[in-house]
């Protein structure tokens, strides 16, 4: 019987996951190394923007289920909840997983199940099971019965969560579950049971990783051809908004939308696992992540081209974080050409970004300054929108006349603005 749950890496999957088992009933210890996001938590205050997570966490603390530390504590369950990202080759960085794996391991009793959330290449979840057996001798994986009472179980179960939905979708997407063999995968669906109503499916820990990365794939190679049919309609003259929607009315036709590039810990990332993995093969998907690299620099080369046409250009740049209506700046392309039009000093750079109050120290440092939307477009000869933020809505469009407008959302799909692939 489950009755305390140990969650390792609170931030936008640890912490929600953390919060909603402690609501749910569940006694849970979060864990994470950043002492400011421990204090706030244990205030319960957040440190990240996710609808209503704020009131989840507040209820959590004030009832006493949930409490949070810089160090892990016995518990029935842990999950590992940790950022997976890349090296600068774009090679898998799996220290964090092995971090969370050498901090629990001291903590594991027999019987305890280790569930592996974060997105991982294939192999992950067997190298926790190593790591944590070479930690502690005296526990085993193995099912036979001479070892049964000294045995832990370790799966794999990767987030399926969209940020701004994640609290809904923790309970009613379906999970994939793998297990580094059955019994694990058993053990670990029951747990999950308790609170998910979604499906449960079950596998090995291997197809529920390529599952994960499957999954991010292909979006990523979905929007790659967005992305590459704006390229091809820049080239000419042809407006990529009003085409896509002609084509998506063939019934078998559902082409995404283009934006400046593609971003988050998960789309931007995960196929880069895969094209790790398996070079030879992954073909297909190592192209679409060279088109998705290549967006960003593109929209600055065109936002570089206007500003040339001025003597002091200021430009005003609608949104930082890689997708609509969060905070989350993590491989943001918008985050990324806005550091670059800052390096290149070709102007005045006003940030809007709705969702934050301190600017990334990339952009600050680079004379870059934070202010609201009407007071950064009337300041603006030219204006950039880059994330398709639903407070930008409501901005008064006649703002918009007799500036040059680049719009890489189709989000002032009605205002003037100019052809340049990226609209």
């Amino acid at each position: 019987m489950v009755k305390k749950i140990c969650v390792v890496g609170l931030g936008y999957i640890g912490l929600p996951t953390a919060s909603l088992l402690a609501i749910k009933g569940f006694e849970v210890h979060g864990v994470d190394t950043n002492r400011h996001a421990v204090e706030l938590i244990n205030q319960g205050e957040v440190h990240i923007v996710e609808p209503d997570l704020d009131i989840m966490v507040k209820a959590a603390i004030q009832s006493g289920q949930l409490h949070v530390s810089e160090e892990p504590e016995e518990a029935d369950v842990f999950i590992l909840a940790v950022p997976t990202p890349f090296e600068e080759n774009q090679k898998p960085d799996l220290s964090y997983v092995r971090q969370a794996a050498a901090s629990v391991a001291p903590f594991l009793r027999p019987g305890n199940i280790v569930i592996l959330e974060s997105t991982s290449p294939v192999g992950t979840t067997e190298m926790v099971a190593r790591s944590i057996l070479d930690a502690r001798t005296d526990l085993t994986v193995s099912g036979s019965p001479q070892q049964a009472a000294r045995r832990i179980y370790v799966a794999h179960c990767p987030e399926r969560v969209m940020p701004g939905q994640i609290l809904r979708e923790l309970v009613e997407n379906d999970r994939i579950i793998g297990g580094i063999d059955i019994e694990s995968t058993q053990r670990t669906v029951a747990f999950y049971k308790q609170f998910v109503s979604g499906k449960i499916l079950e596998t090995n820990a291997k197809t529920a990783e390529m599952a994960k990365l499957t999954e991010n794939s292909f979006r990523d190679v979905n929007i790659a051809f967005a992305n590459e049919l704006s390229l091809i309609c820049d080239q000419l003259d042809i407006n990529v908004w009003e085409l896509i929607r002609l084509a998506n009315h063939h019934p078998r036709v559902n082409i995404l939308q283009p934006g400046p590039g593609v971003g988050g810990h998960c789309i931007a990332v995960d196929p880069w696992f895969l094209v790790h993995a398996a070079p030879e093969q992954a073909k297909l998907i190592h192209t679409a992540r060279i088109v998705n690299d290549y967006k960003p620099g593109y929209v600055v080369n065109k936002v570089t081209e206007r500003a040339k046409r001025l003597k002091s250009p200021v430009i005003a740049c609608l949104g930082l974080s890689f997708k609509a209506n969060i905070d989350d700046l993590r491989e943001s392309p918008a985050l990324a050409i806005v550091e670059h039009l800052a390096k290149a000093r070709i102007g005045d750079i006003y940030a809007v970004e709705p969702h934050i109050q301190l600017l990334p120290a990339s952009l600050a440092e680079a004379g870059v300054q934070l202010i609201e939307t009407v007071e950064a477009v009337r300041k603006a000869d030219i204006v950039l929108l880059l994330v398709n933020h639903d407070a930008f809505s409501h901005m008064d469009r006649n703002l918009l006349q007799e500036k040059i407008v680049i719009d890489t959302r189709g989000f002032f799909s009605e205002s003037p603005r100019e052809r340049v692939g990226v609209h």
